[in-house]
């Protein structure tokens, strides 16, 4: 029985867990690491176990909300020491005694007063459910772009090895040049400067890449002590694998966890309204009152020794009035609040789509512009080793076209790290539903 009351629980877990995520998007991007590690970061992430809890806390306010339509009953065991006048009376009372009073109250939900507040704490767990949603697509999107940069930086800091190691060939070149006096003092310093200002670069990559992945860790549930050896694929094989739609149907907007979010509260806000208005209306109240006592000649649990009375009646406030038309008016101004935070959504809504469909055109262009200036000094690069093997040019010259295509493959790089976060700046905008 035990072990049966355990699963129905853990079911009942997992359901009110379950949300509808586009978790598919994530599997076409030609990396199974990044699929591995959404996965991993819906199994381990804490923010995303705090939102859980969040849901949990309003799911419950439902239920607490909908034990006050119920009656209330309550007993309880008193003790009852009495002084009784001595002589002749006619007062049969004990001197110690136990009454056991049993004692019922109920307010009969004539104007469904209580059954609006319920519907309203229902609202407000819809809301909180959209918030989850907007929780898990905010770190999936986070953890797509922190990825996509770790990605990049490893790009970035082997091309920027490879051009250190260059500009050591060329300082060590030019040292044979000035000793045989071919270029000056002037020029020998600028050649160690350019050198180490490689070098800055280099080490900057290398500082951003480490806090790519002590963040990359922290949102997957891992700790930053581990992040070294966290695996990865290559930002040359991180690409799309379907097609990223060109325009968007205006309906895709309005299922935004935000926007369902803000409607939610909204609905429960003027149910707030309705309840507020029902304040002035008198209660009814039915108070029933039963007890058992070993005062007198009877027995305990004897109707002869049993007292019972039962009120039923209507209450109305008197002096309540200026409060609860305050309460009136506060629930308005709140409704108002969050129609006019709706409306402010839904324009950053279609804000945020249109510039994120604006954003891939856009790098897309400019990525095919980077990826054309990549081919000519690629091509100016084979020319230079060709002449190199034939002796019509220095290897200094031939350093220089290798360092100018590093430096257009590191711009490369960027653009198009830059166009694949787009596609998640795209998702994230649609509420998941890419």
């Amino acid at each position: 029985m035990k072990k049966l009351f355990f699963i129905i629980f853990l079911l009942n877990v997992l359901i009110a867990h379950a949300i509808p995520i586009n978790t598919e998007f994530f599997k076409h991007f030609n990396d199974e690491c990044f699929e591995k590690y959404i996965q991993e970061a819906l199994e381990n992430n804490h923010d995303l176990k705090q939102a859980n809890y969040r849901v949990e806390q309003f799911r419950y306010e439902i239920s607490n909300q909908f034990a006050k339509q119920l009656p209330e009953l309550a007993v309880g065991s008193n003790y009852v020491g009495a002084s009784v006048p001595t002589g002749d009376t006619n007062v049969l009372i004990k001197r110690n005694s136990y009454i056991l009073p049993f004692r019922a109250i109920y307010e009969p939900d004539f104007w469904l007063k209580n059954r609006d507040k319920t519907l309203s704490k229902k609202k407000l767990y819809k809301a909180s459910l959209a918030n989850q949603k907007a929780t898990y697509i905010s770190l999936l999107t986070d953890i797509a772009n922190t990825y996509i940069n770790i990605l990049l930086f490893d790009y970035l800091i082997q091309k920027q090895k490879e051009i250190v190691a260059d500009k050591k060939q060329n300082r060590d070149f030019n040292k044979n040049k000035y000793n045989f006096g071919v270029i000056s003092f002037i020029d020998l310093n600028d050649i160690f400067s350019e050198l180490d200002s490689q070098k800055v670069l280099l080490e900057n990559l290398i500082k951003q890449q480490k806090t790519n992945l002590y963040n990359f860790a922290s949102l997957i549930g891992r700790s930053a002590y581990n992040c070294e050896n966290i695996e990865r694929g290559k930002l040359e094989n991180f690409e799309y694998q379907k097609v990223i739609p060109t325009c968007i149907e205006s309906d895709l907007i309005y299922l935004r966890p935000d926007l369902i979010e803000i409607e939610n509260q909204l609905k429960s806000a003027k149910i707030d309204i309705r309840v507020a208005k029902k304040e002035f209306l008198p209660s009814f109240n039915v108070f029933g009152f039963l007890g058992f006592d070993t005062a007198g000649g009877g027995n305990f649990f004897n109707w002869d020794s049993s007292f019972a009375y039962l009120f039923a009646g209507l209450t109305q406030d008197i002096f309540k009035g200026g409060a609860k038309f305050a309460n009136l008016k506060i629930k308005k101004t709140r409704y108002y609040e969050l129609m006019e935070k709706y409306l402010q959504a839904d324009l950053n809504a279609i804000k945020e789509v249109v510039n994120a469909l604006n954003l891939i055109k856009q790098d897309t262009l400019a990525q095919d512009y980077s990826k054309n200036q990549v081919d000519y000094e690629t091509k100016n690069y084979l020319a230079s080793k060709r002449k190199l093997k034939s002796g019509t040019i220095s290897k200094i010259e031939y350093l220089q076209n290798k360092n100018s295509l590093n430096q257009k493959e590191q711009l490369f790089a960027y653009v198009r790290a830059n166009r694949l976060n787009d596609y998640f700046t795209l998702y994230k905008a649609l509420g998941g539903e890419l």
